[in-house]
C-alpha cells in the first residue's frame, strides 16, 4: 500500500495489535463465543457511555435474551427497564425495533452486510461498520471518539480531534487501515480493535500515559513538545437540565410495576420519604419512593418537570393510560 502518510504503517499495524493482543481487556463481547447480537448488543450500550456501567448490564441482558426474538417476545418498556442507568433510554427502545426487525425480515439473525445494518433502527454508519467488523470480520473503517483521538496525535500532532467529525479525519482513517489481503480482513478488525483501546487505555483525553505507548516514538503530538489543544472542548451540563429530570422519572418507571400517577411526578412539594441507606435493597414500594424523594429534591420548577414527562410520552418512553404512567408497553 503506498502512503503519504510520514509513517511506516506495516510498523505501526504490527506494534499496535501487538501491544493489543498483550495489553487488551477481556471483555465478554470480545470473545470468539459472542454471538453477533451479543456484539450489537454492546455497541447500542457503549455509545457515550463506560465500559465499566456497560458490562453488568450487558450480561444481565445477554442472560435474558440471548437472541433478538426473546427481546421481541416482551413489551419495549422491559427493554427501558432493563436498561437501568445507563443513560439515552431511547438506545433501548432503538434496539428493541432494530430486533423486531432483525426477526421479521432477517430470520432472526444479525445482518452481516454494512448496507442492511445501516437499515436497522438506531443503527449510524459508526456501529452498522462496528458491528460488520467486530462480529463478522468485515474489515470496515471504524472510527469513534478513541480512534480519532489517537489519529488526531500520531498523525496529525494535535491534542484533539476536531469538534465534530471532518471528511479529511474520515480519509485518514481509511489511509490508515491495513489492506486487505490474504487473511481475509483479520488484520483490519484488530487494527480497529487495537486503536479503539488504545484510546480508552494509555492515549486517553486527559491524562495520556506516554511511557505506556507501543508507537509514542512515532507520534507527531509527542515530537512536537504534546501542544496544548487547539480549542476548549466543552462539557456537557447535568444539574439542573431536563435530562436530569427525565432521568429522575424513568427511575421511578422501572422502579415501579405499577402506574405511577402523573400527579406525583409533577408534584414539587419537599420531599418527605426518608433515603434508603446506601447498600440496601429496598423493597419495591420502598425503591419507588426513593426514586420520587430523588426526584422531589431537584430544583425543578413546576413547568420543567411537565415539559420533561410530556416529552418521555412523546418520545415513546413512557406511555400515559387511564390509571397513570409507566413504561411504554
Amino acid at each position: 500500500m503506498s502512503s503519504t502518510l510520514p509513517l511506516d504503517l506495516e510498523v505501526l499495524h504490527r506494534d499496535i495489535t501487538a501491544w493489543f493482543a498483550a495489553a487488551g481487556r477481556d471483555l465478554p463481547w470480545r470473545r470468539p463465543e459472542c454471538s453477533p447480537w451479543g456484539v450489537m448488543v454492546s455497541e447500542f450500550m457503549l455509545q457515550q457511555t463506560p465500559v465499566v456501567r456497560v458490562l453488568p448490564v450487558w450480561e444481565q441482558w445477554m442472560q435474558r435474551w440471548p437472541e433478538p426474538a426473546d427481546l421481541v417476545s416482551e413489551p419495549s418498556g422491559e427493554a427501558v427497564r432493563a436498561w437501568g442507568r445507563l443513560g439515552y433510554p431511547r438506545r433501548a427502545l432503538r434496539l428493541a425495533e432494530a430486533a423486531r426487525r432483525i426477526t421479521e425480515y432477517h430470520d432472526g439473525q444479525v445482518p452481516s452486510t454494512y448496507a442492511d445494518l445501516l437499515a436497522l433502527p438506531g443503527v449510524g454508519s459508526y456501529t452498522a461498520a462496528a458491528i460488520a467488523c467486530f462480529a463478522f470480520g468485515i474489515p470496515e473503517t471504524v472510527v469513534d471518539t478513541n480512534i480519532r483521538r489517537v489519529h488526531a496525535r500520531l498523525v496529525s500532532g494535535r491534542a484533539l480531534p476536531e469538534p465534530s467529525y471532518t471528511a479529511a479525519e474520515a480519509r485518514l482513517a481509511a489511509e490508515l487501515m491495513p489492506p486487505a489481503g490474504h487473511d481475509g480482513g483479520e488484520l483490519g478488525c484488530a487494527w480497529n480493535a487495537a486503536v479503539m483501546e488504545l484510546g480508552a487505555l494509555v492515549c486517553t483525553a486527559r491524562s495520556p500515559r506516554c511511557g505506556e505507548c507501543p508507537v509514542a516514538a512515532a507520534c507527531a503530538w509527542v515530537a512536537a513538545g504534546k501542544p496544548e489543544p487547539h480549542y476548549t472542548p466543552k462539557g456537557q451540563a447535568w444539574a439542573g437540565t431536563d435530562r436530569q429530570v427525565r432521568g429522575a422519572m424513568m427511575a421511578i418507571l422501572r422502579a415501579s410495576d405499577a402506574p405511577v400517577e402523573a400527579a406525583r411526578l409533577l408534584d414539587v412539594a419537599p420531599p418527605e420519604a426518608a433515603s434508603v441507606p446506601p447498600g440496601a435493597s429496598p423493597a419495591p414500594a420502598a425503591a419507588v419512593e426513593e426514586a420520587l424523594h430523588r426526584l422531589r429534591a431537584l430544583p425543578a420548577a413546576a413547568a420543567q418537570r411537565r415539559r420533561c414527562l410530556e416529552g418521555l410520552i412523546s418520545d415513546g418512553l413512557a406511555s400515559e393510560t387511564s390509571h397513570g404512567i409507566t413504561l411504554p408497553h
